[in-house]
């Protein structure tokens, strides 16, 4: 009998360009922002600063894709949370 992966797992793992969605989505807002910054204040130096910060905010963002060990941050909550008492005693034998 085949077994399949559970769909959040495969989610977690989806790639857009090379990044998590998560950090495309940060990539994303980083677009829409300088879009909107030179459609408000033209000018072509502007322009050319806005793709420069864009694609040196792609690459930072692939990096830390790439090793996540750059960027670390400690999980707050446990996998699994039990209401199980703990004891010195072991009851495995």
């Amino acid at each position: 009998m085949k077994v399949y992966q559970v769909y959040r797992n495969i989610r977690k793992r989806a790639l857009i360009f090379g990044l998590p969605v998560a950090m495309f989505a940060l990539q994303m807002v980083g677009v829409i922002g300088s879009l909107l910054i030179v459609v408000f204040s033209f000018s072509l130096s502007l322009i050319i600063g806005a793709v420069i910060v864009n694609g040196v905010l792609y690459m930072i963002l692939l990096k830390l894709t790439h090793r996540p060990e750059l960027f670390h941050l400690s999980r707050l909550f446990p996998e699994t949370i039990s209401n199980k008492k703990t004891t010195p005693l072991s009851y495995a034998d």
